[in-house]
């Protein structure tokens, strides 16, 4: 699905990460960990082709990347940045229907399908009774669970996510890593970044450690999410709970 070779990254006057190699299949969930200022948002941009690599290939479906139209890659890859400010006041159901832009023809207007797949994916997320709303006007952990409804509308076949629970309150995190976890058993690749390495454990089959813009290590949460390896990305002291059962858990040493 997704094969990054030998990548470097970063802004036209500064290469921010560098000898960056991955792939990731379909159905795979795979979680990017790292600190603030790490790359994080930089790598998604470039593999999304949204900033132009310094070096390295990345090949979507075996075509390279940089060989794609913006409306084919957008067929392919859903996004689901950061954070986004509501600036008009579009409904919900609206603002989850510009997902399907990808998927119209120019000056097409979205037909009775496309609005049965914007009602399918907020019922999904729990959100159908905001599907009226503006979305001016919701949470802001309701609007990054729309974000999230407006990626999947494109019926991608690679999700990036870039901290889709930031701003989101327990339960609408399990939520979203719940809805990860579906549609990688439909087949769909996922590549997320958080900062809870506990989410890697929850929903991923592989975590990659990005330090400095450099993969520190990269392989099966509970083979690379270790004491030392959380000390080299936060520089804080974690102990990692083995929780029986295949679970593990993080648990920091607050310093008195």
């Amino acid at each position: 699905m997704l094969a990054v070779e030998s990548l470097a990254f970063g802004f036209p006057s500064r290469t921010v990460g560098r000898d960056v190699s991955f792939s990731l299949e379909a159905g795979e969930v795979m979680c990017v960990l790292g600190p603030n200022g790490g790359g994080k948002t930089t790598l998604f941009r470039t593999l999304l082709g949204l900033l132009v690599p310094h070096a390295g290939t990345i090949t979507l479906d075996a075509a390279p990347l940089q060989s794609l139209a913006r409306a084919e890659i957008a067929r392919r890859v859903g996004y689901v940045p950061q954070g986004h400010t509501g600036y008009f006041a579009y409904t919900v159901r609206e603002f989850v229907l510009m997902g399907r832009t990808a998927h119209l023809g120019v000056f097409a207007s979205p037909a009775k399908a496309d609005l049965i797949v914007a009602d399918r994916v907020l019922e999904s997320l729990g959100i159908a009774q905001l599907a009226e709303r503006p979305i001016t006007e919701v949470s802001g952990g309701e609007r990054q669970l729309a974000l999230v409804a407006r990626a999947l509308a494109q019926e991608p076949k690679l999700l990036v996510l870039d901290e889709p629970t930031a701003s989101l309150d327990f339960g609408n995190q399990v939520r979203v890593l719940e809805k990860i976890s579906a549609l990688a058993a439909s087949g769909i690749a996922i590549l997320f970044s958080s900062h809870d390495p506990d989410h890697a454990f929850l929903c991923a089959h592989r975590a990659l450690l990005l330090a400095e813009g450099r993969v520190l290590e990269i392989g099966a949460p509970r083979a690379v999410i270790r004491p030392d390896t959380l000390q080299r990305l936060y520089g804080v002291s974690v102990r990692v709970i083995d929780l029986g059962g295949g679970a593990h858990t993080c648990l920091p040493a607050i310093r008195p």
